[in-house]
C-alpha cells in the first residue's frame, strides 16, 4: 500500500545532504583545547614579563617624575605644593642650565660624530677577509667591558695637568702642556676619548653584524662590473645598512645626551669643574635633586632632558634617511649589481 506524503511532513523531515550520510560531530579534546590556547597565549605570556617589570620600574617612574615635576616636593615628608611650571621656569631661568646645555652638545658632538665615522671604518676592516678575525673582533669589544669607573680613573690621570702622561707626550714633541681641566673646550675633548674609547667598538660589533647579512653577490656583481671599493661601500655598504645605521646614530644620541659617568669622574670632586667647564645636564640634574634636595626641580630638569633628546632623535632618523636612501641614494653599479646577482641565481636554480 502506497504511503502518501503531505506538503507538512515533507516540509517537516530534513532535506537528504548531498554529501551523503550526517557525519558524526567531532568533538575536541581537553588536550586540544588546551593545545590551541596555548598557541594563541603563549607569545603574550613570553613577552608579558618584560612589560611587567617596565611597568614597575620603567613606567611608575616616569608618571611618577611627571607629577612631582609640577610640584614643591618635600622628599622625606612625601608631600608637596603644586606650583605648575614655576620649576620649569626656574630652571630655564638659570645661567648654570644653558652651559650644562652647551657643555653637553660640545661632548655629544666631540664623541658621537668620531665614533659612528671610526666604528664604521673598524667594521669595514672587520668585514675583510684577515687573519684572527674572531680575536680582533673580541678585542674590539674589550673597553666596553672595563668599568666606567675605571675607565675614569685612567682617563683622569692620563689628562691630569701637571703629571698626565698625555702632557708629557706633547712636551716631548715640541707642544707645550693643554690644561684639560680649565680651558672648556679641552676638558670636552679628554670627556670626548673617554665616551669613544668605550663605545666605538661596541657600535663597530653591531655595523659588522649587519655587514655580514649583505648578500656576497652584490660585491661579486659589482667587481665584474668595475666598482671599486669605495664605490661598493657608497652603493652597496651604506644603503644596505640604513635600518642599523638609524638604530645606531639613535642610541648614540640618547647615551651622548645622558652623559653622567665620564664627566662626574674626570676631576675628585665630581661638580663639573670650578666654573662649569664640563658640566653636564645630567651633573647638574644629580646636583640639584641630591645635593640640594629640591627632586621637583630635578625631575623637571629630567623631562626637559627627555624633551630636548627626543627632538634631536628626530633630527637625527630625518637626517638619516635623507643621506642613506633605499632607492635615491643608490648608484647605477648597484642596479647592474643586483640584475647581475639575481640572473647568476636564476641560472644556479636552473643548473639544479
Amino acid at each position: 500500500m502506497a504511503t502518501v506524503t503531505t506538503g507538512a511532513a515533507r516540509a517537516a523531515s530534513p532535506p537528504p545532504r548531498p554529501d551523503g550520510p550526517d557525519r558524526p560531530v567531532r568533538v575536541l579534546s581537553f588536550s586540544q583545547r588546551l593545545s590551541r590556547w596555548d598557541l594563541r597565549l603563549s607569545p603574550y605570556l613570553y613577552i608579558s614579563p618584560f612589560f611587567l617589570m617596565f611597568a614597575v620600574v620603567g613606567l611608575f617612574p616616569i608618571v611618577y617624575t611627571a607629577v612631582i615635576s609640577f610640584m614643591d616636593w618635600d622628599q622625606i615628608r612625601r608631600t608637596g605644593e603644586f606650583v605648575g611650571f614655576d620649576q620649569y621656569l626656574w630652571i630655564l631661568g638659570q645661567d648654570k642650565f644653558w652651559i650644562a646645555l652647551r657643555n653637553t652638545f660640545s661632548i655629544f658632538l666631540l664623541s658621537s660624530v668620531p665614533q659612528l665615522a671610526l666604528a664604521l671604518f673598524i667594521a669595514v676592516m672587520l668585514d675583510k677577509h684577515i687573519r684572527a678575525r674572531t680575536f680582533w673582533r673580541m678585542s674590539a669589544l674589550l673597553p666596553y667591558v672595563v668599568a666606567p669607573v675605571a675607565v675614569g680613573l685612567i682617563f683622569n690621570a692620563l689628562f691630569a695637568d701637571q703629571s698626565g702622561q698625555i702632557n708629557a707626550w706633547l712636551s716631548a714633541i715640541g707642544i707645550g702642556a693643554i690644561p684639560w681641566h680649565v680651558e672648556p673646550f679641552w676638558s670636552h675633548v679628554a670627556i670626548a676619548t673617554m665616551v669613544n674609547y668605550r663605545w666605538t667598538g661596541y657600535n663597530a660589533l653591531i655595523l659588522l653584524a649587519a655587514m655580514q647579512a649583505i648578500p656576497r653577490d652584490y660585491y661579486e656583481a659589482a667587481t665584474v662590473d668595475g666598482a671599486g671599493t669605495f664605490r661598493q661601500f657608497l652603493s652597496i655598504t651604506l644603503p644596505s645598512l640604513k635600518p642599523t645605521l638609524i638604530f645606531v646614530i639613535i642610541t648614540s644620541t640618547i647615551g651622548g645626551l645622558q652623559i653622567f659617568d665620564e664627566p662626574r669622574m674626570f676631576d675628585q670632586v665630581g661638580r663639573g669643574g670650578s666654573a662649569g667647564q664640563w658640566l653636564t645636564i645630567t651633573l647638574y640634574l644629580y646636583d640639584i635633586g641630591w645635593g640640594e634636595w629640591n627632586f621637583g626641580r630635578a625631575a623637571a630638569m629630567a623631562w626637559l632632558l627627555f624633551l630636548i633628546i627626543l627632538a634631536i632623535g628626530l633630527i637625527n632618523l630625518l637626517v638619516t634617511q635623507r643621506l642613506v636612501r633605499d632607492e635615491g641614494g643608490r648608484g647605477p653599479a648597484l642596479t647592474r649589481a643586483e640584475k647581475r646577482a639575481l640572473a647568476r641565481r636564476a641560472r644556479k636554480e636552473r643548473a639544479r
